[in-house]
């Protein structure tokens, strides 16, 4: 895969110290880490790019989604599918390099290397920052349902919606520039943590209640193997939602904790060797986003069918 600038520093950060090289541990057969091809890359790109396209032009096309829950998951939509541009842009343009189709200057190859790696920044946070949004709009809905439309109005959408992509696009252009820096990481790193534990905990508390809205239900009904399932299927749902974020992002984020505390150490540095895995688990991210954010409601099934048949 790619070698661009900041990103290529993320990938193999023992080469920034003088000599590291020699503690990669290369003797050892699984720090070669995973050679993964460019089809794949390419492939999963065009699938969560099509995904998430056919979210936006649902939600756009139909009036009774527009809303500010839906709102959300249209920027997620959006937020995943820069994701999946960078990533093709920067497949693309390292095979059309490598094959000599394409011949550009050394400066214009850097000032590429700057935007794709701006993108691939911008669409981490507010991707993540969107993910904690639709949590708490949830949680909102679920808690203080009869207030919903005057807590989160359209007005407010917008606002959060503007100051997520505002800030991403400055945190991009921060990391850009200061990409050596290690305070730079703890931030990412920091961020990462605190939607981990909000998702964690507004999940968990919206679980409990509706566990104990059954359990009432059961009692009223002498029906405790309706409440039993019911749990089950909460509890299973839970575990995907979180498990699929953990397990897409943990990854990345743990290879910044280790570029932090021990960059020179044997494991880190192997461990390292596997960042295109999690490159590839955070595309599969976008790819499952849909699924558990958006083709779950059946008016937005319908309209994407009508979508698909070009009717509009």
């Amino acid at each position: 895969m790619s070698m661009l600038a900041p990103l290529r520093l993320l990938r193999e950060p023992w080469n920034a110290s003088e000599g590291n090289q020699s503690n990669t541990g290369a003797g050892s057969a699984w720090c070669q880490g995973l050679n993964i091809p460019s089809e794949l890359f390419l492939t999963l790109g065009l699938v969560s790019l099509v995904e998430n396209l056919l979210v936006v032009a649902a939600i756009l096309k139909n009036r009774n989604l527009h809303s500010p829950t839906y709102y959300f998951i249209c920027c997620l939509a959006i937020s995943d599918m820069l994701v999946s541009v960078s990533n093709l842009a920067e497949t693309l343009f390292m095979l059309l390099m490598e094959h000599g189709v394409l011949v550009v200057d050394t400066s214009i190859i850097r000032h590429m290397d700057n935007v794709i790696d701006m993108l691939i920044c911008s669409s981490v946070v507010s991707s993540l920052s969107f993910l904690g949004v639709i949590a708490v709009d949830r949680y909102i809905t679920i808690f203080y349902a009869l207030r919903y439309h005057s807590i989160m109005t359209l007005q407010r959408a917008m606002v959060t919606m503007a100051s997520i992509w505002l800030t991403s696009t400055v945190s991009s252009t921060v990391f850009i520039t200061y990409c050596h820096n290690n305070a730079i990481l703890l931030c990412l790193i920091g961020f990462f943590l605190f939607m981990l534990v909000l998702m964690l905990v507004l999940y968990i508390h919206m679980f409990a209640l509706a566990r104990h809205h059954l359990r009432s239900i059961s009692r009223q009904q002498k029906q405790p193997t309706v409440y039993h399932d019911s749990s089950l299927k909460g509890a299973i749902t839970l575990t995907i939602l979180l498990g699929v974020f953990f397990i897409c992002w943990g990854p990345f984020f743990f290879h910044l904790i280790l570029i932090v505390t021990c960059p020179t150490n044997p494991f880190c540095t192997c461990f390292f060797s596997y960042f295109n895995l999690f490159l590839i688990l955070i595309i599969c991210n976008s790819v499952i986003d849909p699924l558990i954010y958006a083709f779950r409601s059946q008016e937005l099934r319908r309209t994407l069918r009508e979508v698909v048949r070009c009717s509009w």
